[in-house]
C-alpha cells in the first residue's frame, strides 16, 4: 500500500509510520520539522501551497494513494480565558484546518485506490470536555464531525472516513502534563492505564484492511472512553 501520514517526525506519527515501513509499505511522511520517517517531506499542513505540492509529489512518484493518515496536530493547555490568540490560531489551524487541507486534496488521488482510507485523530478531550483544553477539545469535536460529514460525501468515490481517539499516550506532549491530572485522566478510563503505540497502530490496521470496507463514519475511543 501507499500510505501518507502527516507529523511524521515524533511521537504517535513517528511510530505509525515505522509499523508500515516495517511492513514493506510505502510511506510518505510530512511534517514541519527538517527530517521524519518515511519518504518524507517537509509541509506546514495548514498551508494550502505545501499541500498542493505534496499532491503533486505524491502523484509523480507514487502515481496513487491508499491511504491517508492526518495524524499532524498541536495542543493548548490554558486556561480558556488566558489562551492567547496565536496559540487559539495554531491549534485551529493545525487540528481542524490542516485536516480538511489534506483530506480535500487528497481525496482525489485516494479516488484510484480499490480501497481508499482517510483516518482521522481525534482526543478524549473531546468527550471529556478537560477544564484547561477548551479549544483543543474544540477542534478535535470538529474532526469528529468531519469524519461523520465525510464519510457520506466520499462514499460514491468508495473512500472510508474514519477516526481513532487515543488515551493519553507516552509521547513529549504528556512528559509535560503533572503526574496528578495523568494519574486522573486514567481513573476515567474502564481500563485504567495509558495507551501503548501499539494499541492505536490495531485500531488504525483494522480500519486500512480491504475487508473493513463497510467500516466508516467511525469514531473509536480507546481505553473504553464513551
Amino acid at each position: 500500500m501507499k500510505i501518507l501520514i502527516s507529523g511524521t517526525s515524533r511521537g504517535i506519527g513517528e511510530s505509525v509510520a515505522a509499523h508500515y515501513l516495517s511492513l514493506g509499505h510505502d510511506v510518505i511522511g510530512c511534517g514541519r520539522s527538517n527530517i521524519g520517517m518515511g519518504d518524507y517531506r517537509v509541509v506546514d499542513v495548514v498551508q494550502e501551497d505545501y499541500v498542493n505540492s505534496l499532491v503533486a509529489y505524491v502523484r509523480g512518484a507514487y502515481g496513487e494513494l491508499d491511504v491517508l493518515i492526518n495524524n499532524a496536530g498541536a495542543a493548548t493547555m490554558n486556561h480558556f480565558l488566558t489562551t492567547p490568540v496565536w496559540d487559539i490560531e495554531n491549534v485551529i489551524n493545525t487540528n481542524l484546518k490542516g485536516t480538511i487541507l489534506m483530506s480535500q486534496a487528497f481525496a482525489r488521488l485516494l479516488r484510484q485506490s480499490a480501497h481508499g482510507r482517510i483516518i482521522n485523530f481525534t482526543s478524549v478531550a473531546a468527550p471529556w470536555q478537560l477544564p484547561g483544553e477548551a479549544v483543543y477539545a474544540a477542534t478535535k469535536a470538529a474532526v469528529e464531525s468531519l469524519t461523520r460529514t465525510l464519510a457520506y460525501e466520499l462514499a460514491p468515490y468508495k473512500i472510508t472516513v474514519n477516526a481513532v481517539g487515543p488515551t493519553p499516550t507516552p509521547t513529549a506532549l504528556i512528559g509535560k502534563v503533572p503526574q496528578d491530572k495523568i494519574d486522573a485522566l486514567l481513573a476515567r478510563q474502564a481500563i485504567k492505564r495509558m495507551a501503548d503505540m501499539s494499541d492505536i497502530i490495531n485500531v488504525i490496521d483494522f480500519f486500512i484492511r480491504p475487508a473493513s470496507d463497510f467500516v466508516t463514519g467511525q469514531v473509536v475511543y480507546l481505553g473504553g472512553v464513551s
